[in-house]
């Protein structure tokens, strides 16, 4: 495990599309999640926006996020195949082998857990001639899904080669899910994996676990998980996962901050990871940087 194995993702990061990209480069970093909204918003338009990103030399890990998509029925879910088959067209475009669904919210879908997977699998069926997988994720706010077992038993439901699941910390910190269950996931079924953590052990609260996803985040090695998140990357090493690792951090205040100063953050936080890994045996070390 070494640098090439993570990247930010560019809700990170302040600025546009360009000072994210050239932040990103400047600190080390060979890869970048992206967001649809960072393309289509792109001053100069979809277009440029994907020859900026081709031209940085930057790797895409993913596009961000098709949201509140399983479970539905007629002219609702036919709505949301249109707007799926829209971001599948911009994976393309840019060059992402992979394009992220986070687990419904909507009180109109199904939690028929059949009617899921049988979604999932159309979507992934949908992405193979792309060449695009799909990683299912579970938001710990969502409707039916929101532990991750619970987003792999669909996914091992569905029985796509080209569907997978997104393993993101944050909604397992926040949900205080059992780590010992990532043992039953095959690495290879691991599509990304995303980090962050929290100034708090505990979310007393939904008002507080949303206000604290979308807006208090920090690195891995900054907040108060740091032997959950030790314990989670080890894990996931052991069982065989080598992709890629994703710093998904909402906060507010990096938002402040440099583009440059976040990424250099980011760097000592993929450091900090890696050392969890490579000191296997040994305590968990102290958070690193404030």
């Amino acid at each position: 495990m070494n640098l090439d194995n993570f990247g930010m993702d560019t809700i990170t990061l302040p600025g546009g599309l360009e000072s994210k990209l050239q932040a990103s480069r400047a600190a080390g970093f060979s890869q970048l999640m992206l967001w649809s909204k960072d393309l289509v918003g792109y001053p100069g338009g979809l277009e440029a926006a994907v020859k900026l990103v081709r031209e940085s030399g930057v790797r895409v890990t993913g596009i961000q996020v098709m949201r509140d998509y399983e479970g539905l029925q007629g002219t609702l879910h036919d709505y949301k195949i249109d707007v799926a088959k829209n971001l599948l067209q911009i994976c393309k475009a840019v060059g992402a082998p992979l394009l992220l669904v986070c687990s419904s919210t909507s009180q109109h879908a199904s939690g028929d857990t059949a009617h899921i997977a049988r979604d999932l699998r159309k979507l992934a069926n949908l992405a193979v001639p792309l060449g695009i997988r799909v990683g299912f994720e579970a938001l710990s706010w969502g409707r039916h899904i929101n532990q991750y077992m619970q987003s792999w038993e669909v996914v091992e439901m569905a029985d796509h080669a080209n569907l997978g699941v997104v393993i993101d910390s944050f909604h397992i910190l926040a949900n205080r899910g059992t780590l010992e269950d990532l043992d039953a996931i095959p690495g290879r079924r691991i599509v990304m994996v995303q980090l962050s953590d929290f100034m708090w052990r505990e979310i007393r609260s939904p008002e507080e676990r949303l206000e604290t996803a979308r807006h208090l985040r920090v690195f891995p090695g900054e907040g108060e998980h740091s032997a959950e998140l030790s314990d989670m990357v080890r894990r996931l090493h052991r069982g065989g996962y080598r992709g890629d690792y994703s710093f998904e951090v909402f906060n507010d205040d990096y938002l402040q901050m440099s583009p440059a100063v976040v990424a250099e953050r980011a760097r000592r936080s993929a450091k900090w990871v890696t050392d969890q890994v490579l000191r296997r045996g040994l305590r968990v070390r102290e958070p690193a940087f404030a």
